[in-house]
């Protein structure tokens, strides 16, 4: 990678493949086949909070993020991530998701966080509030509505409510709105990152469209 690009790329990175042949209408039922996972994400993301607020004091002792704390809350990001590219997040692929917090090579669907040698002891306190408020509201404006992870409210919803009548009428998922979607989860999950002390590197205000990340595209 040239350093350029190594200087661009982001810490958070969300990929994902569409799938060639999606069902018609499947999509219709997997609200019912995701509540396994809905049921423990809930408690995951409980989880998760607590492991971000002694996250916090930790970095204010030692200017690190504990590993086990940071692999962990990375992969409740990455299910979450996999539910909702299954579910009414995006719809675009009717393979079932794992019930691993680990990275599935072969899913269709990835997350990932690089870990972080040292953090800012003084951005702890204010980055997941007051820095990320901007973003939050631009977040709100876009997507609107309910956030859950296996389904979507405001624009993801919508776009994904399209994607079930394409399916339904043609069989195919419109790549434009698979572009949007995904750049729309991108942007969420970037800002979730930082929120969580993750990372310091301020998430960009750019709605980077498509399957894969920036410095991968041609």
């Amino acid at each position: 990678m040239s350093t350029e690009a190594a200087r661009r790329r982001q810490p958070a990175r969300l990929t994902a493949t569409l799938d060639p042949h999606l069902s018609r209408w499947l999509w219709l039922v997997k609200w019912l086949l995701a509540l396994p996972h809905v049921v423990i994400l809930v408690f995951l993301w409980v989880a998760f909070v607590g492991a971000s607020v002694a996250a916090l004091f930790a970095i204010l002792v030692t200017g690190r993020y504990p590993r086990p704390l940071f692999d962990f809350n990375t992969g409740v990001l990455r299910w979450s991530w996999r539910v909702a590219y299954y579910a009414y997040g995006a719809l675009g692929t009717d393979r079932y998701p794992p019930f691993t917090l680990a990275d599935v090579p072969d899913y269709p669907a990835h997350w990932e966080v690089t870990y972080p040698q040292q953090l800012s002891r003084g951005l702890v306190l204010v980055k997941w509030w007051l820095l990320a408020i901007p973003h939050y509201l631009v977040l709100c404006f876009l997507l609107g509505g309910i956030r859950v992870p296996w389904a979507s409210g405001g624009l993801i919803g919508l776009l994904t409510l399209f994607v079930g009548i394409a399916l339904a009428a043609t069989g195919r998922y419109p790549l434009g709105i698979f572009d949007l979607v995904t750049g729309l989860h991108r942007w969420a999950l970037r800002v979730a990152a930082y929120a969580a002390l993750m990372t310091d590197v301020y998430p960009p205000f750019r709605l980077d469209q498509g399957g894969e990340e920036p410095e991968r595209q041609p």
